[in-house]
């Protein structure tokens, strides 16, 4: 007898893989004692904040409890908003009508009530509940960047998230979509800036991670945090090392006139890749030690060590950098440094959100259409093959071909005339020998 699963998943939920690992070092867990109090060896508890595999059954209860996700998880995450589809909409819509014809049956009600009664009462409109106030989606409960003062003439998504639904329906994909680039797009292009010092790969990582977010939009809205899931995409296309192959972004830009900006750039891009990544998340973005670990995929003592290595080569460039003796003085000047660089730069030049929905769904269409194509053109192969190929195999006849050096078959020669002349003397001339023996019976 098999147990389901399934009931304990719905019972038991579990965040992403890197969100479990966060979590658990914020505890100041390890793995092997996870491992110890759930029951599990140490590869087991890494394949899970891998996302290899999933804790089931027991297990998944008991690790859904150590790491604090087990009853607070549904409490502290913020509600998401369903996309607006026709089966949502007619829901809605019966759903108000129920509403109305209840509030419409209140009113007869206290209407009669108020009528019978002996003492006169105010008869006015019946109350009607306050507008319930949209709660916040994840891309409105993310809040500002590090690097993202609003725009002018945008509006921020805390501004929109007090919009009020009276008709119980949420925003639309697209406009769920819209809100985060408004509010994400300008400050991912400052940041991929200062990663790879070239504003047109700039420009080209975030149009393509928001490309992928909106072909991948029912996963990326549920997401706890759709900013980080698109900058993780528009970090891992910026700092892919096959751009140096293109001739357009072998050499970065020109770098600011200012001698300050310019040695903090110079400092930044003659960083390791890593050691990079994580100074810009950590001291740039503002992420904490665990959520920069987990999204550079390194342990946490790890991108401790990147992080301060990080620091004290870019101190050595910078000599104002390395007064602070406190790390957290030395982060929040180093924070307003990388600030200033990244806010010199201009966002005029990034694409609407349109553009970016119509080309993500305009290339979903076009490797549709050439899959299909493909597989249309390898079946259509494949039966002309069946169709022409032969059922047996037969050995090939090799092609005659003339042999030199060998006389023809045929009969005795021509004698020659020394073979006439010896045959002549034979014929002509008597045997002399002894006679010849022939037996005889007596």
């Amino acid at each position: 007898m098999t147990q389901s699963t399934t009931g304990t998943a719905a019972t038991h939920p579990l965040p992403s893989p890197k969100e479990r690992r966060r979590l658990r070092e914020a505890k100041s867990l390890s793995e092997e004692q996870v491992a110890a109090a759930v029951g599990v060896t140490r590869a087991t508890v890494r394949a899970w904040e891998t996302g290899r595999t999933s804790p089931r059954g027991r297990k998944r209860e008991a690790y859904a409890r150590l790491i604090g996700t087990g009853v607070t998880r549904s409490a502290s995450r913020p509600s998401t908003v369903k996309p607006a589809t026709p089966n949502n909409r007619s829901r809605a819509a019966a759903a108000r009508r129920a509403r109305s014809a209840e509030a419409a049956k209140a009113a007869g009600n206290g209407a009669s009530t108020s009528a019978g009664s002996s003492a006169p009462k105010s008869a006015g409109p019946p109350a009607t509940p306050p507008p319930k106030t949209r709660q916040p989606t994840p891309v409105e409960a993310t809040g500002s960047d590090a690097m993202d003062p609003t725009e002018p003439g945008t509006t921020a998504p805390a501004a929109t998230a007090s919009v009020t639904e009276a008709d119980g329906a949420g925003p639309s994909p697209a406009e769920a979509f819209d809100a985060l680039y408004r509010h994400t797009a300008a400050a991912l292009y400052r940041q991929t800036y200062l990663l790879t010092g070239r504003r047109a790969l700039s420009r080209e990582a975030v149009g393509k991670a928001f490309e992928q977010a909106w072909q991948r939009w029912p996963e990326v809205a549920v997401d706890r945090d759709p900013v980080g899931w698109v900058r993780a995409a528009a970090y891992e296309y910026a700092m892919s090392p096959w751009h140096r192959l293109r001739r357009e972004h072998r050499r970065p830009d020109p770098p600011p006139e200012a001698p300050g900006p310019r040695a903090l750039l110079d400092a930044l891009l003659a960083l390791p890749p890593s050691y990079r990544r994580t100074l810009l998340l950590h001291d740039g973005v503002g992420l904490g030690l665990p959520e920069t670990a987990a999204e550079t995929e390194a342990s946490t003592p790890a991108a401790a060590g990147r992080l301060v290595n990080a620091r004290a080569a870019v101190a050595e460039q910078l000599p104002e950098l390395a007064g602070p003796p406190a790390p957290d003085g030395r982060s929040a000047l180093l924070r307003e440094h990388l600030g200033a660089l990244a806010l010199a730069q201009p966002t005029s030049s990034l694409p609407v959100p349109d553009l970016i929905r119509t080309g993500s769904e305009r290339k979903a269409q076009l490797w549709t259409r050439a899959a299909i194509a493909f597989t249309v053109l390898l079946i259509g192969l494949t039966l002309i093959t069946l169709a022409t190929a032969p059922t047996r195999y037969e050995t090939p006849r090799s092609p005659a071909q003339r042999v030199e050096g060998v006389p023809p078959l045929g009969g005795p020669q021509k004698l020659t005339p020394q073979d006439k002349k010896l045959q002549k003397k034979l014929g002509s001339e008597l045997g002399r020998g002894p006679g010849r023996l022939v037996p005889r019976a007596d």
